[in-house]
Protein backbone atom coordinates (compact mmCIF):
# COMPACT_ATOMS: atom_id res chain seq x y z
CA UNK A 1 0.00 0.00 0.00
CA UNK A 2 2.90 2.40 0.70
CA UNK A 3 3.94 2.39 -2.95
CA UNK A 4 0.45 3.28 -4.21
CA UNK A 5 0.39 6.84 -2.89
CA UNK A 6 2.31 8.45 -5.75
CA UNK A 7 0.25 6.79 -8.47
CA UNK A 8 -3.11 7.50 -6.83
CA UNK A 9 -2.31 11.10 -5.88
CA UNK A 10 -0.91 11.70 -9.36
CA UNK A 11 -4.21 10.59 -10.89
CA UNK A 12 -6.18 12.88 -8.57
CA UNK A 13 -3.95 15.83 -9.45
CA UNK A 14 -4.18 15.21 -13.19
CA UNK A 15 -7.90 14.39 -13.33
CA UNK A 16 -9.29 16.66 -10.58
CA UNK A 17 -12.32 14.35 -10.23
CA UNK A 18 -15.75 15.68 -9.30
CA UNK A 19 -16.91 14.16 -6.00
CA UNK A 20 -20.58 14.28 -4.98
CA UNK A 21 -20.94 14.55 -1.21
CA UNK A 22 -24.31 14.42 0.55
CA UNK A 23 -23.30 15.12 4.12
CA UNK A 24 -24.27 16.92 7.29
CA UNK A 25 -24.49 20.74 7.27
CA UNK A 26 -22.49 20.58 10.49
CA UNK A 27 -19.44 19.36 8.56
CA UNK A 28 -20.18 20.33 4.96
CA UNK A 29 -17.66 23.19 4.74
CA UNK A 30 -14.82 21.11 6.19
CA UNK A 31 -15.67 18.20 3.91
CA UNK A 32 -15.62 20.40 0.82
CA UNK A 33 -12.29 21.93 1.84
CA UNK A 34 -10.79 18.49 2.54
CA UNK A 35 -11.78 17.31 -0.95
CA UNK A 36 -10.22 20.46 -2.42
CA UNK A 37 -7.09 19.99 -0.29
CA UNK A 38 -6.45 16.64 -1.98
CA UNK A 39 -6.86 18.06 -5.48
CA UNK A 40 -10.41 16.96 -6.29
CA UNK A 41 -13.56 19.04 -6.84
CA UNK A 42 -16.46 18.77 -4.37
CA UNK A 43 -20.12 19.28 -5.17
CA UNK A 44 -22.41 19.20 -2.15
CA UNK A 45 -25.83 19.13 -3.86
CA UNK A 46 -28.61 17.53 -1.83
CA UNK A 47 -31.97 18.61 -3.28
CA UNK A 48 -34.00 15.54 -4.31
CA UNK A 49 -34.81 17.05 -7.72
CA UNK A 50 -31.17 17.54 -8.73
CA UNK A 51 -29.08 14.87 -7.04
CA UNK A 52 -29.49 12.14 -9.66
CA UNK A 53 -28.03 14.34 -12.40
CA UNK A 54 -25.24 15.54 -10.11
CA UNK A 55 -24.30 11.98 -9.13
CA UNK A 56 -24.23 10.83 -12.75
CA UNK A 57 -21.73 13.55 -13.69
CA UNK A 58 -19.50 12.73 -10.70
CA UNK A 59 -16.71 10.17 -10.35
CA UNK A 60 -17.78 8.92 -6.92
CA UNK A 61 -20.42 9.48 -4.25
CA UNK A 62 -20.15 9.95 -0.47
CA UNK A 63 -23.31 9.89 1.65
CA UNK A 64 -23.68 10.38 5.39
CA UNK A 65 -26.54 9.72 7.80
CA UNK A 66 -25.39 12.53 10.11
CA UNK A 67 -28.00 15.14 11.09
CA UNK A 68 -30.43 13.42 8.72
CA UNK A 69 -33.58 15.11 7.35
CA UNK A 70 -36.45 13.81 5.22
CA UNK A 71 -35.11 15.57 2.13
CA UNK A 72 -31.55 14.34 2.63
CA UNK A 73 -32.74 10.79 3.28
CA UNK A 74 -34.67 10.89 0.00
CA UNK A 75 -31.68 12.32 -1.85
CA UNK A 76 -29.31 9.72 -0.43
CA UNK A 77 -31.46 6.92 -1.85
CA UNK A 78 -31.94 8.64 -5.22
CA UNK A 79 -28.21 9.23 -5.62
CA UNK A 80 -27.26 5.81 -4.30
CA UNK A 81 -29.53 4.01 -6.76
CA UNK A 82 -28.30 6.17 -9.64
CA UNK A 83 -24.68 5.48 -8.72
CA UNK A 84 -25.30 1.75 -8.42
CA UNK A 85 -27.02 1.58 -11.81
CA UNK A 86 -24.27 3.64 -13.49
CA UNK A 87 -21.37 1.76 -11.90
CA UNK A 88 -20.24 4.76 -9.85
CA UNK A 89 -18.70 3.77 -6.51
CA UNK A 90 -20.32 5.07 -3.33
CA UNK A 91 -19.41 5.13 0.35
CA UNK A 92 -21.94 5.39 3.17
CA UNK A 93 -21.12 6.70 6.65
CA UNK A 94 -23.30 5.02 9.28
CA UNK A 95 -23.48 8.00 11.64
CA UNK A 96 -25.98 7.48 14.43
CA UNK A 97 -27.32 4.04 13.54
CA UNK A 98 -26.71 3.05 17.17
CA UNK A 99 -29.09 5.65 18.58
CA UNK A 100 -31.70 6.06 15.84
CA UNK A 101 -33.90 3.31 14.43
CA UNK A 102 -34.74 5.54 11.48
CA UNK A 103 -31.07 5.87 10.57
CA UNK A 104 -30.47 2.17 11.09
CA UNK A 105 -33.37 1.33 8.77
CA UNK A 106 -32.11 3.81 6.16
CA UNK A 107 -28.61 2.34 6.35
CA UNK A 108 -29.90 -1.19 5.77
CA UNK A 109 -32.05 0.04 2.88
CA UNK A 110 -29.09 1.81 1.27
CA UNK A 111 -26.78 -1.17 1.69
CA UNK A 112 -29.36 -3.54 0.19
CA UNK A 113 -30.60 -1.38 -2.69
CA UNK A 114 -27.57 0.77 -3.56
CA UNK A 115 -24.74 -1.74 -3.05
CA UNK A 116 -22.08 0.71 -1.79
CA UNK A 117 -18.43 -0.02 -2.49
CA UNK A 118 -17.59 1.03 1.08
CA UNK A 119 -19.48 0.86 4.37
CA UNK A 120 -17.87 3.12 6.99
CA UNK A 121 -18.60 3.59 10.66
CA UNK A 122 -17.14 3.43 14.12
CA UNK A 123 -16.99 0.08 15.89
CA UNK A 124 -20.40 0.48 17.55
CA UNK A 125 -22.01 1.43 14.23
CA UNK A 126 -20.48 -1.49 12.35
CA UNK A 127 -21.66 -3.86 15.07
CA UNK A 128 -25.14 -2.37 14.82
CA UNK A 129 -25.54 -3.01 11.08
CA UNK A 130 -24.12 -6.49 11.59
CA UNK A 131 -26.99 -7.21 13.97
CA UNK A 132 -24.63 -7.68 16.91
CA UNK A 133 -24.88 -6.35 20.43
CA UNK A 134 -23.53 -2.84 20.93
CA UNK A 135 -23.54 -0.09 23.55
CA UNK A 136 -25.65 2.92 22.51
CA UNK A 137 -24.92 4.99 25.61
CA UNK A 138 -22.56 7.39 23.81
CA UNK A 139 -24.99 8.60 21.14
CA UNK A 140 -23.27 8.88 17.76
CA UNK A 141 -19.82 8.27 19.27
CA UNK A 142 -18.27 4.86 19.81
CA UNK A 143 -18.92 3.67 23.36
CA UNK A 144 -16.10 2.95 25.80
CA UNK A 145 -17.27 -0.66 25.90
CA UNK A 146 -16.90 -1.06 22.12
CA UNK A 147 -13.60 0.79 21.69
CA UNK A 148 -10.78 -1.05 19.95
CA UNK A 149 -7.24 -0.08 20.90
CA UNK A 150 -3.66 -1.33 20.92
CA UNK A 151 -3.76 -1.86 24.68
CA UNK A 152 -6.27 -4.66 24.10
CA UNK A 153 -5.02 -6.79 21.17
CA UNK A 154 -7.96 -9.18 21.58
CA UNK A 155 -10.40 -6.37 20.80
CA UNK A 156 -8.55 -5.68 17.54
CA UNK A 157 -8.54 -9.37 16.63
CA UNK A 158 -12.27 -9.77 17.33
CA UNK A 159 -13.22 -6.65 15.36
CA UNK A 160 -11.01 -7.69 12.45
CA UNK A 161 -12.99 -10.91 12.24
CA UNK A 162 -16.31 -9.01 12.32
CA UNK A 163 -15.22 -6.51 9.66
CA UNK A 164 -13.82 -9.18 7.35
CA UNK A 165 -16.93 -11.34 7.54
CA UNK A 166 -19.33 -8.43 7.05
CA UNK A 167 -17.34 -7.23 4.04
CA UNK A 168 -17.39 -10.70 2.52
CA UNK A 169 -21.13 -11.05 3.09
CA UNK A 170 -21.87 -7.75 1.35
CA UNK A 171 -19.27 -7.87 -1.41
CA UNK A 172 -17.79 -4.53 -0.39
CA UNK A 173 -15.08 -2.93 1.73
CA UNK A 174 -15.86 -2.22 5.39
CA UNK A 175 -13.97 0.44 7.34
CA UNK A 176 -14.30 0.51 11.13
CA UNK A 177 -12.71 3.75 12.30
CA UNK A 178 -11.07 4.24 15.67
CA UNK A 179 -7.70 4.46 17.38
CA UNK A 180 -6.82 1.57 15.10
CA UNK A 181 -8.77 1.71 11.84
CA UNK A 182 -9.73 -1.77 10.64
CA UNK A 183 -10.39 -2.18 6.92
CA UNK A 184 -11.26 -5.28 4.90
CA UNK A 185 -12.60 -6.32 1.52
CA UNK A 186 -13.59 -9.73 2.87
CA UNK A 187 -10.24 -11.23 1.93
CA UNK A 188 -7.48 -8.94 3.15
CA UNK A 189 -7.49 -6.99 6.41
CA UNK A 190 -5.48 -3.83 7.09
CA UNK A 191 -4.88 -1.95 10.33
CA UNK A 192 -4.09 1.77 10.25
CA UNK A 193 -2.62 3.22 13.44
CA UNK A 194 -2.19 6.87 12.50
CA UNK A 195 -4.02 9.72 14.20
CA UNK A 196 -4.17 12.05 17.18
CA UNK A 197 -6.50 12.00 20.16
CA UNK A 198 -7.32 15.64 19.37
CA UNK A 199 -9.12 14.59 16.19
CA UNK A 200 -12.03 13.43 18.34
CA UNK A 201 -12.38 16.99 19.67
CA UNK A 202 -13.07 18.41 16.20
CA UNK A 203 -16.62 17.93 14.94
CA UNK A 204 -16.81 16.31 11.52
CA UNK A 205 -13.53 14.41 11.19
CA UNK A 206 -15.49 11.24 10.50
CA UNK A 207 -17.40 13.02 7.75
CA UNK A 208 -14.09 14.25 6.32
CA UNK A 209 -12.80 10.67 6.25
CA UNK A 210 -15.94 9.59 4.42
CA UNK A 211 -15.55 12.26 1.74
CA UNK A 212 -11.81 11.81 1.18
CA UNK A 213 -12.42 8.08 0.85
CA UNK A 214 -14.66 8.99 -2.09
CA UNK A 215 -11.84 11.13 -3.50
CA UNK A 216 -9.39 8.23 -3.54
CA UNK A 217 -12.09 5.82 -4.71
CA UNK A 218 -12.64 7.96 -7.81
CA UNK A 219 -9.25 6.86 -9.17
CA UNK A 220 -8.51 3.50 -7.51
CA UNK A 221 -10.14 0.42 -5.99
CA UNK A 222 -12.17 0.68 -2.80
CA UNK A 223 -9.72 -1.18 -0.54
CA UNK A 224 -6.77 0.98 -1.56
CA UNK A 225 -8.94 4.09 -1.24
CA UNK A 226 -9.92 3.27 2.34
CA UNK A 227 -6.38 2.46 3.44
CA UNK A 228 -4.95 5.63 1.89
CA UNK A 229 -7.76 7.84 3.23
CA UNK A 230 -7.43 6.54 6.79
CA UNK A 231 -3.65 6.86 6.76
CA UNK A 232 -3.60 10.32 5.15
CA UNK A 233 -6.18 11.80 7.52
CA UNK A 234 -4.44 10.21 10.51
CA UNK A 235 -1.05 11.58 9.45
CA UNK A 236 -2.61 15.01 8.95
CA UNK A 237 -4.01 14.81 12.47
CA UNK A 238 -0.55 14.04 13.81
CA UNK A 239 1.11 16.84 11.85
CA UNK A 240 -1.44 19.36 13.12
CA UNK A 241 -0.89 18.30 16.71
CA UNK A 242 1.63 21.04 17.48
CA UNK A 243 -1.14 23.62 17.16
CA UNK A 244 -1.85 25.80 20.20
CA UNK A 245 -5.62 25.55 20.55
CA UNK A 246 -8.50 23.58 19.09
CA UNK A 247 -9.38 26.21 16.49
CA UNK A 248 -5.81 26.30 15.21
CA UNK A 249 -5.70 22.50 15.25
CA UNK A 250 -8.89 22.42 13.17
CA UNK A 251 -7.31 24.62 10.50
CA UNK A 252 -4.03 22.73 10.79
CA UNK A 253 -5.80 19.51 9.85
CA UNK A 254 -6.86 20.93 6.47
CA UNK A 255 -3.43 22.54 6.04
CA UNK A 256 -1.73 19.19 6.57
CA UNK A 257 -4.05 17.47 4.10
CA UNK A 258 -3.22 20.04 1.44
CA UNK A 259 0.54 19.71 2.06
CA UNK A 260 0.66 15.90 2.10
CA UNK A 261 3.42 14.48 -0.10
CA UNK A 262 5.11 11.17 -0.76
CA UNK A 263 7.91 11.82 1.73
CA UNK A 264 5.54 12.50 4.63
CA UNK A 265 3.33 9.59 3.66
CA UNK A 266 6.16 7.06 3.36
CA UNK A 267 7.79 8.17 6.61
CA UNK A 268 4.67 8.45 8.76
CA UNK A 269 2.05 6.00 7.47
CA UNK A 270 1.41 3.15 9.90
CA UNK A 271 -0.21 0.53 7.69
CA UNK A 272 -0.14 -3.12 8.70
CA UNK A 273 -1.57 -6.07 6.84
CA UNK A 274 -3.29 -8.38 9.30
CA UNK A 275 -2.60 -12.04 8.58
CA UNK A 276 -4.68 -14.00 11.09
Amino acid sequence: MYNKWNDVKGKIDSQSPLIHCITSPIAINDCANAVLALGAKPIMAEHPLEVENITLMSKSLAVSLANITDARAESIMISGKAACKAGISSVIDLVGVTCSKMRADLAKKYITQCRPAVIKGNVSEIKAVCGMGFDASSGIDVSDKDKVDSANPKSIEEMSYIVKNYAAANGCVVMASGETDIISDGKEVYHISNGSSRMADVTGTGCILNCITAVFMSVTDALTACVLAAAVLGISGELADDSRGLGTYHIGLIDSLSLMDSEKFSQMAKIKKYNK
